[in-house]
């Protein structure tokens, strides 16, 4: 199925589309075996920037989204832990998630700010959690986002507010 997607569309145009994209992708491929690594990708694909962490969704819904990023040398700064960008990308891709599940399906957004605090060197297998408030019309409004990045120890290495425009789509 990615194959199809990588070769024959590109899937941000269907992010203008009528629906819920996000939502639609993550309730028809997280099921299926390997499903959560499928969207992750996809999401990949939709904004190559941020897939260059190569984060997993493994849980998302109304209002919250659980990512995971695993420790790799090109993720590295040279203090030998986890450079601030790539935690800054992690916690901005959560939020972003968590944000767009929820959304109304004539409902859109762009990030306007984001605010990270680092409060431990981040190394190992890391987990973002996204939490958005409910967003019930498409009307335009600010919303923020909150995110907290733990260690697999529990701890926090850095936590990071995010402030989003949520307006209507194009032509609605």
């Amino acid at each position: 199925m990615l194959d199809f997607l990588r070769d024959q569309v590109d899937p941000r145009r269907f992010l203008e589309r009528r629906g819920n994209f996000i939502r639609a992708a993550w309730e028809t491929l997280s099921p299926l075996p390997g499903g959560k690594q499928a969207f992750s990708a996809l999401i990949a694909r939709l904004a190559p920037y941020t897939g260059t962490i190569r984060a997993t969704v493994l849980e998302l819904e109304r209002t919250r989204a659980l990512l995971e990023m695993k420790d790799r040398p090109s993720l590295r700064n040279h203090l030998g832990s986890i450079h601030a960008i790539a935690l800054a990308n992690l916690a901005e891709l959560s939020g972003n998630i968590a944000l767009a599940y929820g959304l109304p399906d004539d409902a859109r957004f762009i990030v306007l700010r984001l605010e990270i605090d680092y409060l431990k060197k981040a190394r190992g297998t890391l987990h973002a959690e996204g939490r958005a408030p409910l967003v019930s019309d498409s009307s335009e409004k600010e919303v923020e986002v909150e995110v907290e990045i733990r260690n697999s120890q529990g701890e926090r290495c850095a936590q990071a507010k995010i402030r989003s425009l949520v307006g209507p789509k194009k032509g609605k």
